[in-house]
């Protein structure tokens, strides 16, 4: 069963991304060590795709000093 899009999001929040705002239900996390911003959409309660969960790992691991 893949993680939800809420699940994304808290991992990102606790690596230090920020949420930027979006339009609809796109939202933008930035990080000051990461150069382009992760684009998360889908409800909360959606079940995360395969691209989104792997574009957050890269960002996370990314973020790491």
């Amino acid at each position: 069963m893949p993680p939800k899009i809420k699940d994304l999001i808290a991992a990102l929040e606790q690596a230090g991304f920020v949420n930027r705002g979006g339009k609809g239900s796109h939202r933008n996390f930035v990080h000051p060590r990461v150069a382009k911003p992760v684009t998360i959409s889908g409800g909360l309660g959606d079940d995360a795709l395969r691209y989104q969960i792997r574009a957050v790992k890269i960002a996370v691991e990314e973020s790491k000093p």
